[in-house]
C-alpha cells in the first residue's frame, strides 16, 4: 500500500541527528524556555526573513495569540470583523471566535482556493479590522494585492502559514508579508516536529514582546504578570528537533516539487482537475489536491489499487455543529470544493515507482 504520508520514513532520514538532539536536551537539565528554543527562534526568523519568531505550543495557539495581542495593544476589540476564506480548516475560524471577534467568511478564488482580492474588497465593512489569508495546501496567497488592500483600508493582516513553510512570491517568504503570521509544526507539516509545536513571526517588536508575555502566563518577568496570559510554550525538545529538520526543509521542498511536477505533467485524465498556481516557489505542496466530480468512486479505485488518499476537508466550517448558527449560509463554491477535492500521496520520500503507480491508476480511472 502506498501511504498518503510516510512520516516514519521521513524522520528516519535524520534519526541519528534527532536522537543526538534529544540527548543534548536531556543532558542539559533545562527543558522549558532554554537555549534550544532561543536558537530555533533565531534560525526560523532568519529562514522566513523576519526580525522575530516566537515559539508556541501549536499552530492554533499561534493564531489565537496574535489576535489576542492585538486586542491587548488596542488594535482590535471584541466584535471587530476578520476576513477569512470560507473553505479553510476550522482552526483559522476558531482563532477568530476564541478572541470574540467576528469571522467574515469569504468565498475563495475558484482556481487557487485562496483568498481572491476582489472578493476581499467587496466584503469589507466599516467594522472590518483584519484579514486572515490562509496559504491553503502550500500555495501562498496573492499577498502583494492583499497587502495593498490592507494598507488602503488600514487593516491588520495575519497570515495562516500552517501549510506553507517556505512558499514565496518574488523571493519573499510566507510569514514575512503580513503584520504577523502563525505557523504549525504538527508532525505532518512540511516542517514537522515530533509532537505539537507552533510559532509566530513578525517584524514588530511591540507585538513580539506582548506575545512572549502572553504565551508565558502573561509574564515578562517571573511572578510579575502584565496580562491574563496562557501557558503556550514551545518546549526545548521539540525546538531541538525542529532545528535539525529546518536544515533539510529546502531539500524536502524541492523533492515535493519534483513529485508535483510529475503529477502536473503526467496526469492526463480529463476527469481530473489539477492544481493551479503561478511561478516557481509559490507552491511548496504540503498537499497535492485534485478535484473530481465522483470523488468517492476515485478514492475507492485508488484504494483498491493500493493507494491511500485523504480528503482535506470533507465538511466546511460553516456546516460544522460548532458553528450551528451558520449552517444555513449558502457558500456555493466553498461547498463544491469540499465535496470534490481529494488529496493524493505527496511527500519527499515517494519513490519513482510509487509516483508511476499513482499516475497510472489515476489515468485509468473512468
Amino acid at each position: 500500500m502506498i501511504p498518503f504520508l510516510d512520516l516514519k520514513s521521513i524522520n528516519e532520514q535524520y534519526s541519528d541527528e534527532l536522537k543526538a538532539a534529544a540527548s543534548r536536551v536531556i543532558d542539559s537539565g533545562w527543558y522549558i524556555m532554554g537555549e534550544e528554543l532561543k536558537a530555533f527562534e533565531q534560525e526560523f526568523a532568519e529562514y522566513c526573513g523576519t526580525k522575530y519568531a516566537i515559539g508556541v505550543a501549536n499552530g492554533l495557539d499561534a493564531l489565537i495569540l496574535v489576535l489576542r495581542a492585538w486586542k491587548e495593544l488596542g488594535k482590535l476589540k471584541e466584535g471587530d470583523e476578520v476576513i477569512v476564506p470560507a473553505n479553510t480548516y476550522i482552526a483559522s475560524i476558531l482563532a477568530i471566535t476564541e478572541n470574540r471577534l467576528k469571522p467574515l467568511l469569504v468565498e475563495p478564488d475558484e482556481h487557487t482556493y485562496n483568498l481572491c482580492p476582489e472578493k476581499v474588497k467587496a466584503a469589507i465593512t466599516p467594522n472590518t479590522k483584519a484579514i486572515l489569508p490562509v496559504h491553503l495546501y502550500g500555495l501562498i496567497s496573492p499577498m502583494p494585492e492583499l497587502m495593498q488592500i490592507a494598507e488602503q483600508h488600514n487593516l491588520l493582516v495575519l497570515e495562516d502559514c500552517a501549510q506553507a513553510h517556505g512558499a514565496e512570491i518574488n523571493g519573499k517568504k510566507a510569514g514575512n508579508w503580513g503584520h504577523a503570521s502563525g505557523f504549525s509544526f504538527y508532525p505532518g507539516k512540511n516542517l514537522g516536529a515530533l509532537g505539537d509545536a507552533g510559532a509566530i513571526t513578525t517584524n514588530n517588536i511591540e507585538l513580539a514582546n506582548t506575545i512572549r508575555a502572553l504565551r508565558n502566563y502573561g509574564s515578562h518577568k517571573k511572578y510579575e504578570n502584565l496580562y491574563q496570559g496562557v501557558n503556550s510554550r514551545l518546549d526545548e525538545i521539540q525546538a531541538a528537533f525542529l532545528r535539525v529538520k529546518l536544515k533539510y526543509l529546502f531539500k524536502e521542498t524541492e523533492q515535493r516539487q519534483v513529485v508535483a511536477n510529475r503529477y502536473m505533467n503526467e496526469i492526463s485524465n480529463p476527469l481530473i482537475q489539477l492544481p493551479k498556481y503561478g511561478g516557481i516557489g509559490e507552491h511548496v505542496f504540503h498537499l497535492f489536491v485534485i478535484k473530481v466530480e465522483h470523488r468517492e468512486k476515485l478514492q475507492c479505485h485508488l484504494r483498491e489499487n493500493g493507494i491511500n488518499t485523504l480528503v482535506h476537508y470533507p465538511v466546511p466550517p460553516h456546516k460544522q455543529a460548532a458553528y450551528s448558527g451558520w449552517n444555513n449560509l449558502e457558500l456555493v463554491l466553498t461547498e463544491k470544493i469540499h465535496e470534490t477535492v481529494l488529496s493524493i500521496p505527496m511527500s519527499p520520500v515517494l519513490s519513482n515507482e510509487e509516483i508511476d503507480k499513482v499516475i497510472a491508476v489515476i489515468n485509468e480511472f473512468s
